[in-house]
Order: structure tokens, then sequence, then C-alpha cells
């Protein structure tokens, strides 16, 4: 892709600047407004005061006369005109600035759209990940998977902390290798974190198996692969899964279990499915993974 001159692309920041001052809504400013509006939506007064920046910087800015505004500049911009996720990732990309979402200081469940398409799959144990690989949400048979499990809170720890996880993968070392890899791809939203200096600081004291892989800074993000797992109640079982970006959540993992179909994996996987009691509650995260319903 061939990349547009840099003062179109803040010309055209401009464009979407002032699209989205004229369709914000007076009502929601906190502060009094007076005075005969020629145009819809704020002004650029009003932006730039609800933003912290003087109007004649803001002024540049739609003009495309200013070249550079910072990231700082940018999230203030769009807290002052109520960006959503999507335009604002947008409106750092026409900034050619590296775009970093808001993160919050616990994991955050799933949306309800999210849960019914996990629920939809009763064949595929279906989970979401959070950047720093905490499980967030699982359909039941996820939950049935992960059974043997002292706690599903998060996804490493399940591997190098939980006795459960040397017997659980059958090529332990590369499961292992695997995860570490992901959490190198996905942690970096929240670096210098107190929450993923915390989870770092867990794994490092307690598996120096985790400390060996960490330090030799491997990045690769889930994708697919196949998986043979060991699980008490049915035995060993191949499983195939692929990892999807979750666009609504930022840094999130959608990761989908499937066996072949007529493969001991399915039979296994029915088993499982048939075995499992439904959760009407979801345990609390800090504990075990939530099962994804919808409400």
């Amino acid at each position: 892709m061939v990349a547009l001159p840099t003062g179109a692309i803040v010309s055209e920041l401009g464009d979407f600047l002032r699209a989205k001052r004229a369709a914000a809504s007076v009502e929601s400013l906190p502060f009094p407004s007076s005075g005969r509006r020629r145009v819809p939506g704020l002004r650029r007064d009003e932006v730039a005061m609800l933003a912290g920046v003087s109007v004649d910087y803001y002024t540049r800015l739609e003009q495309g006369r200013e070249q550079s505004p910072s990231a700082q500049v940018l999230d203030a911009l769009a807290h002052a005109l109520d960006l959503n996720v999507h335009e604002r990732r947008y409106a750092y990309g026409l900034a050619q600035i590296a775009w970093v979402p808001e993160l919050a200081e616990t994991a955050q469940p799933v949306d309800a759209t999210l849960a019914r398409l996990m629920d939809g799959w009763p064949g595929a144990a279906c989970f979401v990940l959070d950047p720093l690989l905490d499980v967030v949400a699982a359909n039941q048979l996820a939950t049935a998977l992960f059974r043997p499990f002292t706690a599903t809170r998060n996804l490493v720890e399940m591997v190098f902390l939980d006795p459960e996880g040397r017997r659980f993968y059958a090529d332990w070392e590369r499961a292992a290798a695997g995860c570490v890899a992901n959490l190198r791809a996905t942690s970096g939203l929240y670096a210098g974190t107190a929450r993923r200096e915390e989870l770092l600081d867990r794994l490092t004291t307690g598996s120096p198996d985790f400390a060996e892989l960490w330090a030799a800074h491997e990045v690769e993000p889930k994708t697919h692969d196949e998986k043979v797992l060991r699980h008490p109640d049915v035995g060993e079982l191949t499983i195939t899964f692929d990892a999807f970006e979750v666009s609504a959540m930022p840094g999130h993992q959608l990761v989908v279990y499937r066996a072949e179909p007529a493969s001991t994996g399915e039979q296994a996987f029915r088993t499982l499915a048939q075995g499992s009691t439904p959760v009407t509650e979801p345990v609390p995260v800090a504990d075990s993974v939530p099962v994804a319903r919808t409400t």
C-alpha cells in the first residue's frame, strides 16, 4: 500500500474532526453554552475547551496546518467528541500514531452478542482472552474442558502454575512456548501497568520455565494450530484451534477449539457436553471463568 504524503493524512484528520464536531451533541456539554449556532454540533472553541487545547491549535488541526498532533491531544479530542473505539483507532491511524486503547484495571466481561455467538457453537469449545490472557468468558463446552484445572482465571497461570497444566497438554513444552509468545504479542498494551507487572511477578516467581521462556523474547500471537489434550474424563483428544481478534474489545482474542468430524476428539467433546451441568450464575473471574450467557 502506497503511503499518502504526511500533509494529506493530517488534512484527512482535519476533515474527520470537523465531521465529528458537527455530529456532536450540544446537550452533552458540561458547561452552559449560549449564542446562535449557524451550523449543527459544537463550536471549535467548545471542543478546544473540552480537550484542554487552545482554540488556535485546534483550528490549525482542522485546517491541516498542524502536522504533528500528539497521542495525548488525540486522546483528549476523542473524549471531547465522544468517539467510539473504532473512531479513535481511525483517528490515530490518520495521524500516523500507534494507537493504545484505554485499558481497564480488571478483566472486562464480553457483551451479549459475543456470548450468543459462543453459545451458538455447541460443538466447539470457545473462550475469550484479554491482552494479559485472562480468560474473561467461556462457553459451556470450554468450561467442561478446563474443569480439571484448579482455577481458570488466566491461561498462562493454568499452563505454568497449575499442576494440571503438564498433564493436560500432551506436548507441554510446545504449548508453554506458544503461550508465552502469545503473551508477549498481546500484553504490550499493558506495558508498565501494575496489573501486568503483578502477573509477570507471579509467573516468574512461581515458574523457572516461564522465566526462561519470557527472557527469550519470542513474539507470536495465536492464529491457528493443532493440540493434543489429555482430559481425565474423556482421555486424549486432538483439537485444532483458531484465534480471532475481537474488534469491539481491542487486544482480546476469541479462541475456538474444534475436533475433526467423526473423530475421537468429536466424540470426547460430545461426552463432555452431555456431562456438563449448565451454570445459572457465572463464577467470579478471580476464581474461575464465567460461562458465557446471553441476557
